[in-house]
């Protein structure tokens, strides 16, 4: 039997505005096995990036129960969450997430200045992961100095600096176009199949069928 790399059980989430109760996610059970590829798509409004940031462990359910990797985020401190954030999870976002006023070298190193690593140490690992995504000839350069693609990438070294058990794609290929978006995916493909769990949140069916599953969110509920 597959290991579990995430659970959600009978998870909702409610968000407040003031005495207004607004359901984002109602009632989910999902189940994501270790070194699986999986797009969670839906319409607007469906709970996809809702759903996407209790993965994450940057929110938490407002009930229900959710497992990741074995251990139960619903219960845990933020303190504790940024800790497993930090040592688990790889994220690529749509908008890349860049700091302009860093190199690309020192956006990769940057989250590594919050674990316990010597500075050489960090910088074997962020020269290492640029290279893995072929910017080994472009670490000196800024965010502005590159192609959506190559920045975008980029995005990928730095989640992937961290080692991460799980790689969380929002939209990852939102902001480019469909040659450079197909190579992002075919990178994560990649990921994939070297031993990464990959879980990538689209809007877009035709890209969602890369993934080996999909996961459809409609109305704050997974309908198939």
């Amino acid at each position: 039997m597959a290991k579990k790399a995430i659970e959600l059980k009978t998870v909702d989430k409610i968000y407040r505005m003031g005495e207004v109760e607004v359901p984002a996610l109602r009632g989910v059970n999902v189940s994501i096995d270790d070194s699986e590829f999986v797009a969670i798509t839906g319409p607007s409004g469906s709970g996809k990036s809702t759903l996407m940031h209790l993965i994450g462990c940057l929110d938490l359910p407002s009930h229900g129960q959710i497992l990741l990797d074995g251990h139960d985020i619903s219960r845990m401190t933020e303190d504790h969450l940024s800790v497993l954030r930090g040592k688990k999870i790889g994220f690529v976002f749509q908008k890349f997430n860049l700091i302009n006023s860093l190199s690309a070298f020192e956006n990769v190193e940057l989250p590594l200045l919050f674990q316990d690593m010597n500075s050489e140490e960090r910088r074997l690992r962020a020269r290492h992961v640029l290279e893995i995504v072929g910017l080994g000839h472009r670490m000196n350069h800024r965010p502005l100095q590159m192609s959506g693609g190559e920045q975008q990438r980029v995005a990928i070294a730095r989640a992937l600096v961290i080692d991460p058990s799980f790689i969380l794609a929002d939209e990852p290929t939102g902001n480019l176009d469909s040659k450079r978006g197909a190579e992002i995916i075919a990178f994560l493909k990649r990921l994939h199949q070297e031993g990464k769990t990959v879980v990538m949140v689209t809007h877009d069916p035709e890209l969602a069928k890369k993934a080996d599953r999909i996961i459809k969110l409609k109305d704050g509920k997974v309908v198939s």
